[in-house]
């Protein structure tokens, strides 16, 4: 397992992925200010004690002394034994460089930490620096081991099957590079020498060790509290080395791993049968449960998160931004479930220090659909523009329950200065009239409307198995672009429509239900209904195949 860990590239690679990866994310115009504090969001998710089994996705935002933090590089080596993970680490590797290059200008310690290379750096001046540093009092016993697991991990199911070495060549060209390396003289198996130079090492300033006490030496004789780790392989190295992410966080450091900087040895032809990249989402949601929290590279270098050229899944931005429903537990639930296989979900979450504000609004940047989940917000101008963009360009658009007014202040309550209303999103975008709802009444009763039945996103539904446990929308009518596609009922009540498309002037498909109270979630078929309704936005056919197998 320790052994089949990690990646980087031959030199003969470097031109064409380097220039590649340098256009996946936006670097900020004039870095901030040396020594100037770090805000950082830290993503985790928690089980909700109301629904055990369910994670709700959190977010927190701390603000941290740049002298009190370190970046660890772990295993970002020269070659590796998989040519795919060379080719991953390649891509990667530029964004990574950028980040420390932000990192380091603001006074965070660099550390760099390709294991088993020691020898190429006697001398480097960095690594004397490492030796030099006083061996601390206080070296946690065992943190110069391995570490397999922490005890919150025994909570929950490991992800993925790595008992192969995740290894996922093609066969003909993992002998062909086999050979290749060989003929280089190195070892087929493990043939790292040193860390890739597409990362710059500070030969003034920078660290390099992958010894855990020395390490951690490091950390304390520089008064350091927060650490956040990228590289390879997360399910392997970047989790148990002993500089990695579970002994850091079982010995008390504030430890965040760099979720959109990483990569797993992982085999799509292994349990659960997913592909690559989704086994990467499916670690470091694991990782955000039982380990620590994460943070992304645009949180350093702003635009968009990076992102592997080849990660072909259609890419859907959830905007998660209210707190009745409960929707930030039932939403990445449902995702984890019924989405990981087939695409590649990225959340847009309410500010903690300000509802009103999106994190991460630079997850629409690349998104192919976006699902809408907030209630009365109003965001800031430039963020309502981003949305405004998305919906102009003609791309689909889901809306559950409270987004038809997602958007739309209280009457009467002013917008205040610098930020922007969008109350006619329901009727612009949804094809809606929301104006109000039913007292709460007994479960909403579903059926589909007649002829709408064949309709791809019902086609794989029971329509009267779902019930609606939050009060009924009063909706009637809706507009004229709008295609009803399911019925609610309650005692003493004219029906209301609860599910329908639209078809807006800026040609997006769009799909919405006001059902989505977190009980809802527990029917299968309303699960199917969202899953075929954005296999239906995106152009993806007929019903969904359900969970991820």
């Amino acid at each position: 397992m320790r052994h089949s860990a990690k990646h980087l590239r031959p030199g003969w690679l470097l031109a064409a992925i380097a220039t590649l990866a340098l256009g996946h994310t936006g670097a900020t115009a004039g870095g901030p200010e040396r020594g100037s504090r770090l805000d950082v969001t830290l993503r985790s998710r928690v089980e909700d004690r109301g629904h055990p089994g369910r994670f709700a996705l959190v977010e927190r935002v701390e603000s941290w002394v740049p002298a009190e933090t370190a970046v660890i590089v772990c295993d970002m080596w020269d070659f590796h034994h998989c040519l795919n993970a060379v080719r991953r680490g390649s891509e990667m590797a530029p964004t990574m460089d950028r980040v420390l290059k932000e990192m380091r200008g603001r006074g965070v310690t660099i550390i760099h930490a390709p294991s088993d290379c020691m020898d190429a750096y006697k001398g480097h001046a960095a690594r004397r620096r490492a030796l030099e540093t006083p061996r601390s009092a206080n070296i946690p016993a065992g943190i110069g081991s391995w570490c397999d697991r922490i005890p919150a991990e025994e909570r929950g199911r490991y992800p993925i099957d790595q008992s192969d070495g995740g290894e996922d060549d093609d066969p003909a060209e993992h002998s062909a590079w086999a050979a290749k390396l060989a003929g280089m003289g190195r070892n087929p198996k493990a043939p790292w020498k040193s860390q890739t130079d597409l990362l710059t090492i500070d030969e003034a300033a920078d660290f390099i060790s992958a010894d855990g006490e020395e390490i951690w030496s490091i950390l304390e004789a520089r008064g350091i509290r927060n650490v956040v780790l990228m590289g390879v392989h997360l399910n392997m190295c970047v989790l148990g080395r002993p500089f990695g992410l579970r002994q850091l966080s079982k010995n008390g450091k504030n430890v965040a791993l760099m979720r959109d900087l990483t990569d797993t040895m992982y085999n799509p032809a292994r349990a659960p049968f997913v592909g690559h990249f989704a086994g990467t989402d499916l670690m470091v949601e694991h990782v955000e449960k039982y380990v620590c929290p994460t943070v992304s590279s645009e949180q350093v270098l702003g635009g968009a998160p990076f992102r592997y050229a080849s990660d072909a899944r259609p890419r859907i931005a959830f905007l998660i931004d209210e707190d009745e429903y409960q929707t930030h537990v039932s939403l990445p639930a449902f995702a984890a479930a019924h989405l990981t296989k087939d695409y590649r979900v990225s959340y847009l979450l309410g500010s903690p220090a300000d509802p009103d504000r999106l994190s991460a609004i630079g997850e629409l940047d690349g998104a192919d659909l976006l699902f809408v989940s907030a209630r009365r917000r109003v965001l800031p101008e430039s963020q309502v523009e981003a949305l405004r963009r998305f919906v102009a360009s003609g791309k689909p658009v889901i809306g559950i329950r409270t987004a038809s007014h997602a958007f739309a202040p209280r009457a009467g309550k002013a917008v205040p200065e610098g930020r922007r209303a969008w109350a006619s999103f329901d009727a612009d975008v949804l094809g809606g009239n929301y104006h109000n709802h039913h007292d709460a009444s007994p479960a909403v009763e579903v059926r589909a409307v007649p002829g709408a039945e064949a309709h791809p996103i019902l086609a794989g539904v029971d329509s009267a198995r779902i019930k609606g446990h939050g009060s009924l929308y009063k909706v009637r009518p809706l507009g004229p672009s709008a295609t009803g596609l399911l019925i609610g009922s309650i005692p003493g009540q004219e029906p209301e429509p609860v599910a329908w498309t639209n078809a807006p002037a800026t040609g997006n498909r769009v799909f919405y239900t006001s059902l989505g109270q977190i009980d809802d979630f527990a029917s299968d078929d309303f699960n199917r209904l969202l899953a075929d309704a954005i296999g239906w936005a995106l152009g993806r056919g007929g019903p969904s195949s359900g969970a991820r197998p």
